[in-house]
């Protein structure tokens, strides 16, 4: 019985230690993007070997694009970005996009077949995709001139979906 008791104890503690490790790892991991923070910056090689600096955008409506060439829903969505982008030229919106777990020979073609010419950022060792939390592609960011995410899109983006939340970044330009 006693050793029963003893058992039982210890099973206790020691869940009772590992739910504690949990709750204090769990507070120690902060988002790095979150809706109404600043967006950190981006400095990377774009596709066609520039130096891209996403500080240099603030002031313009950006949205940041997660895709590949491989990505179904990328691929759907892409003549869609590049007609907002024609769009809202006039309002200074920036498109920039950020290529995720793809060859960049690839992506280079496939971004010129369809007319992406924005800058993409090749994040070849994912350490972006990881920064901005992207569970899957195709993963959209919506920033304010001032750099502050007003809304994230996780999926394939809709002309509805995208003129809805553009509204939130443009400051009614």
């Amino acid at each position: 019985m006693r050793r029963s008791i003893g058992l039982l104890l210890g099973v206790a503690a020691l869940t009772t230690l590992a739910v504690v490790a949990i709750v204090a790892a769990t507070r120690l991991i902060q988002p790095t993007v979150a809706k109404g923070s600043p967006v950190p910056n981006i400095v990377g090689t774009t596709l066609d070997g520039k130096t891209f600096d996403l500080s240099s955008e603030r002031g313009h409506p950006v949205v940041i694009n997660f895709w590949a060439s491989w990505c179904g829903p990328c691929v759907s969505e892409l003549p869609l970005l590049a007609a907002m982008a024609t769009k809202h030229a006039g309002d200074g919106l920036a498109v920039v996009g950020i290529l995720s777990g793809d060859n960049p020979d690839a992506a280079r073609s496939f971004a010129a077949a369809h007319k992406a010419t924005w800058p993409t950022v090749i994040d070849s060792n994912g350490s972006l995709k990881s920064r901005f939390l992207v569970p899957g592609l195709p993963q959209t960011f919506f920033i304010d001139r001032a750099g502050i995410l007003r809304s994230v899109q996780y999926g394939e983006v809709q002309e509805k979906d995208f003129e809805r939340q553009y509204g939130l970044i443009s400051g009614g330009s």
